[in-house]
């Protein structure tokens, strides 16, 4: 949370009436689709008086602004800030609740205070980690695991990573870290790499080709099951693969397309088809269906992921403990 400034005695018994009646404003609303990051974007924004200044001074983009204002005036059903030349003017709603808002965030974050302690044992967080459907199938039941011993009271939420990219999830904090494909670095997110993947093909156990790399021939005879995979982008994963198979001279005739590699793998192990996948999924789904890997005529293709998360938890005690766990579960060689 940004540092506040508040004129008022926020320990006076007069300032607790501000805490009051915000709570009590928001349970006349719709108090469960409010989060305190709305009011506190709310209260920034009133400060720095444009989007622009405000998401500097939160260390957020401008459209994570704009979305959790959104956000807001729908909570609330006001405009709450309406544009006049090159800033924003508050409405007369706005003006009744800035005060005792601003209030309100100062007396939680005395409450909170400054310290910095984190004690795992006790600890009932939620952490919410942003990663595909391959590493949920593959890395996902170790970090579980390791979690439930580490912070055994703690809670850990899964989302998808085209939920990170619609939401802007790790600038909107939304997220507390995500597991992306290694790419060009962005100003306030940190990156850690995790692990180099490939991918290889999976076929039933018992199908017609035995041979554990197959031919050109053998390859372009399949038919296959494709993983419509988005990645912020629909079908970007099956173009890229495509992509990559046609300059070996490769090509995919596709039967059926699913939005996973489990339902891929539940359907490769009932029929003759085919499906393309990391290696590391590959090997999780292989332990508990009728499935054997097989490699693919084709040099092999790195697929390099990496950890990230935003600024703004780089030093929180609670987020780093979090991120050791996850890189821990999914790296190749785990250290514990």
């Amino acid at each position: 949370m940004a540092s506040l400034t508040c004129r008022a005695d926020c320990t006076h018994p007069a300032n607790h009436r501000h805490l009051r009646f915000v709570w009590l404003y928001f349970t006349t609303v719709n108090l469960s689709a409010l989060d305190l990051n709305l009011l506190l974007v709310f209260h920034t924004v009133l400060e720095e008086k444009t989007v622009a200044k405000a998401a500097a001074k939160l260390h957020v983009t401008p459209p994570a602004i704009s979305n959790s204002l959104s956000r807001l005036r729908a909570v609330i059903g006001d405009p709450l800030l309406v544009r006049r030349g090159r800033g924003l003017v508050p409405t007369p709603r706005a003006q009744e609740l800035a005060p005792r808002v601003a209030t309100a965030l100062r007396e939680l974050e005395r409450a909170v205070g400054d310290d910095r302690t984190f004690d795992p044992a006790t600890t009932r967080r939620r952490f919410v980690l942003a990663c595909s459907d391959n590493d949920q199938i593959a890395s996902v039941p170790h970090l579980a695991a390791t979690l439930a011993s580490e912070m055994p009271l703690a809670q850990l939420h899964i989302v998808s990573i085209d939920q990170l990219k619609a939401s802007d999830g790790l600038a909107a904090g939304i997220v507390d870290a995500a597991v992306v494909p290694t790419a060009a670095s962005h100003a306030d997110v940190h990156a850690e790499p995790l692990y180099v993947d490939h991918g290889v093909l999976v076929l039933r156990k018992g199908h017609p080709i035995r041979a554990p790399r197959l031919s050109r021939a053998q390859f372009n005879s399949l038919r296959y099951v494709d993983t419509w995979i988005v990645l912020g982008r629909a079908g970007v994963g099956t173009k890229m693969m495509d992509a990559f198979l046609h300059r070996h001279g490769l090509v995919r005739n596709v039967a059926v397309i699913v939005p996973g590699f489990a339902a891929a793998a539940m359907i490769v192990a009932t029929t003759d088809l085919a499906v393309g996948m990391p290696m590391r999924v590959a090997v999780q789904l292989a332990k508990h269906l009728p499935l054997r890997v097989a490699k693919i005529p084709a040099p092999a293709m790195p697929i390099e992921m990496q950890l990230v998360w935003h600024a703004r938890t780089h030093e929180d005690p609670g987020a780093k403990l979090f991120r050791a766990l996850v890189a821990d579960a999914f790296r190749d060689k785990p250290r514990r």
